[in-house]
């Protein structure tokens, strides 16, 4: 099985959580769902806010049923509040 290196990029709340440079390696071939629940195990502080956060990948809002096959960089974003 081939892997990847996944870069996380933070933004907002989930920021204070996260070290501010994290990278992780996973098999080719998983979605974000299944590196957020890692980032989760690693960093049990980060737990609630990883819940409610949207994913993007570069400009492009992505699902967390996406499927990650090569390298890249999964933005998370904090949960936005307001009127």
């Amino acid at each position: 099985m081939t892997t990847i290196t996944v870069n996380i990029e933070t933004y907002g709340v989930v920021k204070t959580v996260l070290p501010s440079t994290l990278s992780l390696m996973f098999n080719q071939g998983n979605d974000v769902h299944t590196i957020l629940k890692q980032i989760g195990l690693d960093y049990p502080q980060s737990m609630s806010l990883l819940e409610q956060c949207a994913c993007a990948m570069g400009d492009e809002i992505i699902s967390r049923s996406t499927v990650l096959n090569t390298d890249c960089t999964l933005v998370l974003l904090s949960p936005v509040a307001g009127g």
